[in-house]
């Protein structure tokens, strides 16, 4: 009685553990790509973050540009001007 019962349940999971196998199998087979594909995306640069990181320069430099023109501005007020600093004469 008991093997007549332990037939149909064996049966019934085999096809879980061939489905649970092929599945393991899929992500043994996929995962070499996927880490060579997630190692090309970290080396590699897009266009769009080029252009970020591009305009980041640019805001950096532009800020710097303006912070030393200030203190220019504020030398050239004060009479303390350097002796590369161009002054508006006023």
């Amino acid at each position: 009685m008991r093997s007549f019962l332990l037939l149909p349940l064996a049966a019934a999971l085999s096809g879980c553990v061939v489905a649970s196998v092929a599945e393991t199998a899929v992500d043994v087979a996929t995962l070499p790509v996927k880490a060579a594909a997630k190692g090309v995306d970290l080396a590699t640069t897009s266009q769009s973050e080029a252009d970020e990181k591009r305009g980041r320069a640019l805001r950096k430099a532009d800020k710097q540009a303006g912070r030393e023109a200030r203190e220019r501005d504020k030398r050239c007020r004060t009479g303390k001007a350097l002796s590369g600093d161009v002054c508006p004469a006023s």
